[in-house]
C-alpha cells in the first residue's frame, strides 16, 4: 500500500526458529530452521500454504549472540553442516534448503545446538572449513550462467555487460564467473580505488582457500598491508624453480583506471604497468563501466590490453546502451523492479528472503514554483537567453561569480522556510526530522555547496544539524565524481561526523554519488539538473542500503529510502528512462512504457502534488503526462508568454530578410509574462545556422580574422629549441624523458604560446580576464597532450629496441662460445646506443615541430573557437529577439480560447476555430504565415532564385496542445460566476490586446455595481429596469448586474422560479456591446457559460463599436437602430 507519510525505520526482531510438519512422513526426523523479523508462527503459516499440511513450531530465539550482536540463519546453517548435520537439497536446482536431518525422536537437538552457537561453543565442530563456502542467489547464478554460454559460443564481439543495481554482488558472481570459466590470466580494471578491499576481501572470504594457486596481485594503495601480492612478489614466485612446474598457477591482477591511464605505456607520463600491456588476458573485467569509462582517452588505454573476453558491470550504464555498444544477447539485466519483485513474491520453501532488507526507494517530487511562487511571476534572465525561473535548479541554487552568497538568495531562504514549515515538506515537524537524520543533499557547484552550508548554518532548525561539505577543488558534478582522492577524504569525514552527530547533512556536487556505502543515509535531496540518468539514479540509490541498529534493547531496520525532488518535469522523464531505457536493449515501443512504468511504481511510488498542492501517490498515466501538465500550467499562468510553447527557433534563420520581416514585424515584442513594446523588424543577417540549428562559421570569416590578428608576424622559436636542448642534454639517450623535465618543456612552450595566442585572442576578442584564462588552461592541456604523444611514440620505439636487443643477445648467448660471447654483446650493445642516439635526435626535432605546429594550429582553433562562441552569442540573442515576438502572438491564445475555442482545439487546427479576418486582426499576421511558422512552406530564395523548403516547428505541439487544454479546464472551472467561492475569474489568464481590452478588475466592477444600489436602494428590485454595457470587455459588468438582479429578494418574489428569472433578466433587462468580434463573444461565452444549448436568447448582445457614434452625438440613433425595444 502506497503512503504518502514519510516513514524511514521501523522496530523489528531478528528472530531464528524451527518448526517441524509431523503429519508428513517425508519429513520424518527433518528440521525447517528459517529466519524472520516478525513473529513466527505468522511466518510459518504463510511457508505453509499447501492444503493439509500441519507444522508444530519446535522454538524460537533471538538471532543474536550471547555478546549481543546480531546474526542470521545462514551463520547457524553454516554452523550446522560444520557439526555433521545433513542439509537437504531441492531436486530441480540442487541449491540447498533449509531442512536439516536431526534424525526421528531428535528434533530437539537442534535446540541444543543453537545455544551453542549462542554461546559461540564451536566444541561439536570436527574440522572447521578454512573459508566461507558461497551459494548464489538465482539471478546471480544466471548472469553467470548467461554470460558462460556467451562466451563458449564464440560470437563476436567477445564482449558481455552485467547491467545490475548496487548490491547485486557483481564481485562473487565475477570470481565464479572466473572459475567456471577457467581463466588463468586475469585483469580487472575499475574507475573506483577504494573498492580494491571489497575485491580482496571476497577473494580471502570465498576463493582463496578453493583455490590455492589463484593469487590476487595489486600494487593499489588501499591493499598495501594486506596480503595481495606485489608484482614484484608474483615474478618471483614464478621464476622461483619451485614453482615450475605448477602449470596451474592463475592471477588476477587489480588495477585503477587512474593509475592505467597514468601509466606511460597507456598514455600517462609515469613509466609503471608496463607488465600490464606485455601480458595477454584471457579476461579483462572492467567494474563500474558507467563510470568515466566512455572517454577517448580510456578507450585508448583499453585498446592497449591485449584480451581474450571483456566483462562489463555497471549499474547504471545508459551511455552504452544509448549507443548500441551491447546487443540484447550481450546483456545481462538486473534492476531495482526485479530485486523489489523478489522480495515482494519470495518464495518461504526456499529459505529466508534475502532481499528482506534491503529498504523500498520512495520519491517526492515538489514543484518549485509552489515554494516561491511571487519571483516566478517576473521570470529569470540567465546571460542573452529568458528562462522561466521554475525550470532550472542550478540557475536557483546559483553564485554570482566572486561571491559567496546566492543570486537568488532571499528566494532559496523562503525555500528553506518551506522546507521546515510548511508539514506537505520534508524537515518541517520533529518527528520528521528524527526520520530523516541522515541525509545527502546534490548540488551542481562547489560554490553552490558552500553557500547553502552557510545558509543551513544560520537556519533555525537546520543550525542543530552538522553540515558536511563533500566537495574538493572542481567546480561541477563531473570534475568532482572523477576527484578520487577527494571522494575518500569526504567519506571519511561523513563517517566521522555521523559517529559523532545525531543530526548530519552532507552537500556534494557530485562526490559520494557512487562507490560508496553511508548506510545511515535515509534520504537523497536532488537540487540539481542532473542531466544524465545514470548519474541521478546512482545517486538516489545511495540511501538504499540496508541499515540496522540496536538502541534501548531493541532492533530497529531501516524499512524505506527517500528521494526528495523539486523538478518534477525533469524527475519523472528520469523516472521514465529509468523504467524503460534499461530493459532490455534499451529499444522500448511507446505502448510498453506506461506498463514498465506501472511494474517500477510498485516497488518505486512516486508521490506528487495534485492539482490541489496535495501529495498523492501518481500512476504510471501521470508519470508520463505531468511533466507535460506542468509545463503546461506554467505557459498558461504566464498568459501563454512563455518560451515553454517554442521549439526549434534556429530554423528561422535560414530564411530570407524579406519573409522574416513580413511575419515577424507583424507581431509585437513581449517578455515573458507582460507587454513590452510594439512591433519591429528582427535583423538577422551574419548568422548562419546548418540543418540542425547550429552555428556555422565560414572558413573565410575565420581566414579574415586570423589574418587581422595575426597577420604574417614571425615568431622567434629559438627558446624552445635551447630549452628542448639544454633539457636533454643531462638525459641518457636509453631513458625515458623525467617527468621535471616534460615540465620544464612546456612552462617554455607556454611562454611563447601565450602572448601569441591568448593574449591576442583575448584583444581581439575583447575577451575578460576569466575567459582568458580559460583558453590559457585549455592551449596548455593542448600542448601537454602533443607534448605526451612525441613522448610516448619515442617511449614506444625505445621499448621496441630494447626487446630487440634482449632477443639477439639471447640469440647469440644460445650460439656462442664464451670467449666470443663478450665481443657479440658489446657489438650489438654499441648498435643499439647508435640507434638510441638516432632516437633521441628524432625526438628532439619531432618535439621541435610538434610544439611550433601546435601553436599554428592553436592560431585557427582559437580564432574558430571565439568566432564560434561570439556567433552562438548573438544567435541566442537574436533567437530571444524572436521569441519576444512569437510571444506578441502567443498572448492572443487565451482571447481566442474564450471566443472560440472547443476541446477539438490544437495547435494543429488552431486557425480553424478563427475568422479569418479577426486572426489577421488580433495577432498582426495572416492565417497562412501563421501555418507558415508552424508547418513550413516552400519559398523563393530571391538571390538565388531557387525554390527552397521551411521546416516550420517553430511551437512546441505537445506543450501547446497541452496548455489549451489546460487553459479550457479553468475557463469551465470558473464558468459559474454565481459561485463567491472563486478567488479568481477565466481573465486573470487572459491578457488583454490592446489598451480598450484592459479588463477591469472583478473588485472594481463590484464596487461600480454597489455603486449603483448605494445612489438608489431600490434599483435592482424592478423587473422593467434596463441596463446596458456600450462598451464591453469581458463580460464582467453584465454578469455582476446578473448576480444582483437575480438573487435580490424582490425580484425573486415577482418572478420566483430561478430559470424564468435568469431568462427575464438576460433577455428583457440586460444589453451590451463589444467593440469586435472577439470581444463580443469572450463576453458571450462568459455571460452565458451556463446556458450551452442556447435557451436564453442573445439577441440584446451585439458586436458593434460604440465609439464612432459617442464621438459624433449619435448613440442614441445607434441604440435604437440596434434594439427594437430601445426605440
Amino acid at each position: 500500500m502506497v503512503t504518502t507519510k514519510i516513514r524511514t525505520i521501523d522496530q523489528a526482531n531478528p528472530t531464528i526458529y524451527a518448526y517441524i510438519t509431523p503429519n508428513d512422513a517425508s519429513n520424518k526426523g527433518w528440521v525447517k530452521i528459517g529466519e524472520t523479523y516478525r513473529d513466527a508462527k505468522t511466518r510459518i503459516k504463510e511457508h505453509t500454504q499447501t492444503a493439509g499440511t500441519r507444522t508444530e513450531l519446535l522454538w524460537s530465539h533471538d538471532a543474536r549472540f550471547d555478546g549481543g550482536e546480531y546474526f542470521s540463519d545462514s551463520d547457524f546453517h553454516w554452523y550446522l553442516t560444520q557439526c555433521g548435520i545433513e542439509r537437504r537439497r531441492f531436486q530441480d536446482s540442487g541449491r540447498p534448503s533449509e531442512w536439516f536431518y536431526f534424525g526421528e525422536g531428535k528434533e530437539m537437538d537442534s535446540q541444543e545446538l543453537f545455544e551453542k552457537f549462542v554461546f559461540k561453543d564451536y566444541s561439536p565442530i570436527q574440522s572447521p572449513a578454512q573459508g566461507t563456502q558461497y551459494l548464489l542467489r538465482e539471478e546471480q547464478a544466471d548472469a553467470v550462467g548467461r554470460t558462460l554460454a556467451y562466451l563458449e559460443s564464440g560470437t563476436e564481439p567477445a564482449e558481455f555487460l552485467w547491467n545490475a543495481k548496487p548490491r547485486f554482488g557483481k564481485t562473487l558472481c565475477t570470481y565464479d564467473f572466473i572459475r567456471r570459466g577457467k581463466f588463468r590470466s586475469v585483469l580487472i580494471v575499475t574507475n573506483r580505488p577504494a573498492i580494491a578491499n571489497s575485491w580482496y576481501d571476497d577473494f580471502v572470504k570465498f576463493i582463496k582457500w578453493q583455490e590455492p594457486y589463484m593469487l590476487f596481485i595489486s600494487e593499489t594503495d588501499a591493499l598495501k598491508n594486506s596480503g595481495a601480492l606485489s608484482r614484484k612478489k608474483y615474478s618471483e614466485m614464478v621464476t622461483d624453480s619451485k614453482h615450475l612446474e605448477r602449470s596451474d598457477l592463475k592471477q588476477i591482477a587489480f588495477v585503477s583506471l587512474q593509475d592505467l591511464k597514468g601509466a606511460i605505456v597507456f598514455g600517462g607520463a609515469v613509466e609503471k604497468l608496463e607488465w600490464v600491456a606485455a601480458t595477454k588476458w584471457d579476461l579483462l573485467v572492467v567494474d563500474e563501466a558507467h563510470e568515466g569509462v566512455d572517454t577517448s582517452k580510456t578507450d585508448w588505454a583499453f585498446s592497449r590490453i591485449m584480451r581474450e573476453f571483456t566483462l562489463h558491470m555497471s549499474g547504471t550504464p545508459f551511455k552504452a546502451i544509448a549507443s548500441s555498444k551491447f546487443r540484447k544477447e550481450q546483456i545481462y539485466n538486473w534492476s531495482y523492479a526485479d530485486e523489489q519483485e523478489k522480495k515482494s513474491n519470495w518464495d518461504y520453501e526456499k529459505g529466508s528472503n534475502p532481499y528482506e532488507p534491503l529498504p523500498q526507494l520512495n520519491m517526492f517530487t515538489y514543484r518549485l514554483s509552489a515554494m516561491i511562487e511571487e519571483k516566478l511571476l517576473e521570470g529569470q534572465t540567465i546571460g542573452d537567453t529568458n528562462y522561466d525561473f521554475a525550470f532550472d535548479l542550478n540557475e536557483f541554487f546559483s553564485v554570482e561569480e566572486g561571491k559567496t552568497t546566492f543570486k537568488h538568495e532571499k528566494d532559496v531562504k523562503r525555500w528553506l522556510e518551506r522546507l521546515t514549515k510548511n508539514e506537505k515538506y520534508p524537515f518541517s515537524t520533529p518527528a520528521l526530522r528524527k526520520e530523516l537524520k541522515h541525509t545527502f543533499w546534490l548540488l551542481d557547484r562547489v560554490a553552490s555547496a558552500k553557500a547553502l552550508a552557510k545558509l543551513l548554518s544560520d537556519d533555525a532548525v537546520f543550525m542543530h544539524y552538522k553540515i558536511i561539505i563533500a566537495a574538493g577543488d572542481g567546480r561541477d558534478l563531473t570534475e568532482e565524481s572523477e576527484d578520487f582522492v577527494s571522494n575518500e577524504r569526504s567519506y571519511d569525514k561523513v563517517r566521522k561526523a555521523i559517529a559523532e552527530n545525531e543530526y548530519t547533512i552532507t552537500i556534494s556536487v557530485g562526490q559520494l554519488t557512487t562507490g560508496v556505502t553511508i548506510p545511515e543515509w535515509t534520504a537523497v535531496m536532488m537540487l540539481s539538473n542532473i542531466a544524465s540518468p545514470a548519474l541521478y539514479m546512482q545517486a538516489a540509490f545511495r540511501a538504499q542500503n540496508p541499515y540496522h541498529y540496536e538502541k534501548n534493547g531493541k532492533y530497529y531496520r531501516k524499512e524505506n529510502a527517500y528521494i526528495f525532488d523539486f523538478a518534477p518535469d525533469r524527475t519523472l522523464v528520469m523516472f521514465d528512462d529509468f523504467a524503460n531505457k534499461l530493459i532490455g536493449d534499451g529499444n522500448v515501443k511507446s505502448e510498453e512504457r506506461p506498463k514498465n512504468i506501472k511494474r517500477l511504481l510498485n516497488f518505486f511510488p512516486v508521490i506528487g502534488e495534485d492539482e490541489n498542492g496535495v501529495m498523492v501517490p501518481l500512476d504510471a498515466t501521470q508519470v508520463l503526462t505531468i511533466p507535460r501538465a506542468i509545463l503546461a500550467t506554467e505557459v498558461v499562468k504566464r498568459g501563454f508568454m512563455s518560451n515553454l510553447l517554442f521549439a526549434n527557433i534556429s530554423g528561422i534563420f535560414s530564411l530570407p530578410k524579406e519573409i522574416v520581416d513580413g511575419i515577424l514585424s507583424g507581431l509585437p515584442v513581449e517578455k515573458q509574462g507582460r507587454k513590452d513594446k510594439p512591433a519591429s523588424s528582427v535583423d538577422l543577417t551574419g548568422i548562419d545556422v546548418d540543418e540542425d540549428g547550429n552555428v556555422v562559421v565560414s572558413p573565410e570569416q575565420v581566414k579574415n580574422k586570423q589574418n587581422e590578428l595575426f597577420g604574417d608576424k614571425v615568431y622567434d622559436t629559438t627558446p624552445v629549441s635551447d630549452a628542448i636542448e639544454d633539457s636533454f642534454a643531462a638525459v641518457p639517450a636509453s631513458s625515458h624523458v623525467p617527468r621535471n623535465v616534460t615540465a620544464k618543456i612546456i612552462d617554455v612552450a607556454m611562454g611563447l604560446a601565450k602572448p601569441i595566442i591568448v593574449d591576442t585572442i583575448k584583444t581581439g576578442f575583447e575577451l575578460t580576464k576569466a575567459q582568458a584564462e580559460k583558453i590559457e588552461k585549455g592551449l596548455k592541456s593542448t600542448i601537454t597532450e602533443k607534448v605526451t604523444q612525441v613522448e610516448n611514440e619515442n617511449y614506444r620505439k625505445q621499448f621496441e629496441l630494447k626487446e630487440k636487443v634482449k632477443e639477439e643477445i639471447k640469440v647469440v648467448e644460445d650460439s656462442l662460445s664464451e670467449d666470443e660471447l663478450d665481443s657479440a654483446i658489446q657489438r650489438i650493445e654499441a648498435k643499439q646506443q647508435a640507434e638510441f642516439d638516432r632516437l633521441q635526435a628524432e625526438f628532439t626535432k619531432n618535439l621541435n615541430e610538434t610544439i611550433k605546429e601546435t601553436i599554428e594550429e592553436q592560431k585557427t582553433v582559437q580564432v574558430e573557437e571565439q568566432a564560434r562562441i561570439k556567433a552562438e552569442k548573438n544567435k541566442d540573442s537574436k533567437e530571444e529577439e524572436i521569441r519576444g515576438h512569437l510571444r506578441g502572438f502567443a498572448r492572443t491564445i487565451p482571447s481566442f480560447l474564450m471566443a472560440y475555442g472547443e476541446r477539438g482545439t490544437k495547435l494543429a487546427n488552431f486557425e480553424d476555430y478563427t475568422p479569418d479576418e479577426v486572426f489577421l486582426e488580433v495577432t498582426g499576421i495572416t492565417e497562412e504565415q501563421f501555418r507558415f511558422l508552424r508547418d513550413g512552406g516552400s519559398y523563393i530564395d530571391e538571390k538565388t532564385g531557387e525554390e527552397k523548403y521551411f521546416a516550420g516547428g517553430l511551437f512546441n505541439e505537445i506543450v501547446f496542445d497541452e496548455a489549451i487544454q489546460e487553459f479550457l479546464n479553468i475557463r469551465d472551472r470558473l464558468a459559474d460566476y454565481f459561485d463567491e467561492s472563486h478567488e479568481e475569474d477565466v481573465f486573470n489568464y487572459i491578457p488583454p490586446q490592446e489598451t480598450n481590452q484592459i479588463y477591469t478588475p472583478k473588485q472594481a466592477v463590484k464596487m461600480m455595481v454597489q455603486k449603483l444600489e448605494d445612489e438608489d436602494p431600490h434599483i435592482f428590485e424592478d423587473p422593467d429596469k434596463t441596463f446596458i454595457d456600450l462598451f464591453m470587455k469581458s463580460g464582467l459588468y453584465i454578469t455582476e448586474l446578473v448576480k444582483r438582479l437575480f438573487n435580490n429578494e424582490v425580484t425573486k418574489e415577482k418572478i420566483p422560479d430561478d430559470d424564468e428569472r435568469l431568462k427575464h433578466i438576460l433577455e428583457k433587462q440586460l444589453y451590451g456591446l463589444a467593440p469586435s468580434d472577439i470581444i463580443y463573444h469572450i463576453a458571450i461565452n462568459y455571460i452565458f457559460s451556463f446556458d450551452p444549448e442556447q435557451k436564453i436568447s442573445r439577441k440584446h448582445f451585439k458586436s458593434i463599436d460604440t465609439r464612432p457614434a459617442v464621438k459624433e452625438g449619435k448613440l442614441d440613433e445607434l441604440l435604437a437602430a440596434t434594439f427594437d425595444d430601445l426605440k
